[in-house]
């Protein structure tokens, strides 16, 4: 029997059977391989998410790789068979955001898979087609399963444009960065230094790329042409604007919490920083890391330390807010 995970509210959930929802028209049915766990699936079992952010009762996962074995009309049926990794952000594909391509904006209110609509930790999902993005018939599905948390720092490595040669840098060493340092490795930086605030994840790091590597307590070098943030906290965004030269690009990821001091304005006025901000990634920051993920320039499979099956949801929520250093990625395998 196919089970799903429900959250019926904070705190409160059940492993329960699962019915395939058959494809409508422009959609498509995904037999899920692998369900990635973040921080944000924790809010959402803990109830801490922001207001509008989720609705109960709610099948989390977001983070997911699968195979698409079935089609709703209107649906090219060479679609069945093909390995798939999908979009969360329901978009409305109508307002001026979504025209622009920037999805992740769209004015018609937030939507999105795994906290408004129905999400991957189940045995299937069905979604619209349109959000799919096809594998190579040779990918490795529980690799791919990580490829949203990807296509976030594609995102970032896309607004942050390093040129071949610049010196770059990557604050924060968990998922997020050590993606962060695989793309602008890509690049062919000059220099690639990565800052963190564990010793242990320096060998990863430099395995990724990294010319390197300090912690946040070290004396840091300055200069850089370009710095993503991927740590989430106040002080991660001010050591990585503090790594800059004049003129500078800061691009930051995380997300501290409520009321956290933030960078000083006169410092970025005065040094003249441009600064991103990405929330979510587009299609064009999927499509990114998906060519990349398919070129074998972004190797997830380091990354993931625990598989559990459907039924340890509460053991996977544990492990992902234990603080153990010994856990990176953890996949729910349905």
């Amino acid at each position: 029997m196919s089970s799903q995970v429900l959250v019926e509210a904070p705190g409160v959930h059940r492993v329960e059977a699962h019915t395939p929802r058959k494809p409508g028209p422009g959609e498509a049915l995904v037999a899920v391989h692998a369900v990635g766990i973040c921080g944000s699936d924790r809010e959402v079992y803990q109830g801490n998410r922001p207001e509008g952010y989720v609705s109960y009762p709610l099948v989390p996962g977001h983070e997911w790789s699968g195979t698409v074995t079935a089609v709703g009309a209107g649906v090219p049926a060479s679609l069945a068979g093909r390995k798939v990794v999908g979009e969360g952000f329901r978009n409305c594909q109508v307002c001026d955001r979504c025209h622009a391509g920037e999805t992740t904006l769209c004015t018609a209110g937030y939507e999105e898979t795994g906290f408004t609509r129905p999400g991957a930790m189940a045995a299937t999902l069905t979604l619209p087609a349109r959000l799919l993005h096809v594998l190579p018939d040779d990918a490795d599905l529980t690799a791919a399963a990580l490829l949203e948390p990807a296509a976030c720092i594609a995102a970032a490595a896309l607004k942050a444009n390093a040129r071949p040669g610049e010196r770059v840098a990557v604050v924060g060493t968990g998922t997020l960065g050590m993606f962060a340092v695989q793309f602008l490795a890509a690049g062919s930086p000059a220099e690639l230094l990565v800052v963190g605030t564990r010793d242990d994840r320096e060998a990863l790091a430099r395995r990724f790329g990294a010319s390197d590597f300090r912690l946040r307590s070290q004396e840091l070098p300055d200069g850089f042409d370009v710095v993503i943030e991927t740590a989430g906290s106040a002080s991660a965004a001010r050591t990585a604007a503090a790594l800059l030269r004049r003129g500078g690009r800061l691009v930051l990821t995380g997300i501290p919490a409520p009321g956290a001091d933030g960078l000083d304005p006169t410092d970025l006025v005065v040094r003249q920083l441009e600064v991103h901000t990405v929330f979510g990634a587009p299609p064009d920051a999927w499509a990114y890391a998906v060519r990349v993920f398919g070129a074998g320039l972004l190797d997830p499979l380091p990354l993931v330390t625990h598989e559990v099956p459907l039924t340890d949801f509460p053991r996977a929520i544990e492990l992902v807010g234990a603080g153990d250093p010994a856990v990176g990625k953890v996949l729910l395998r349905p």
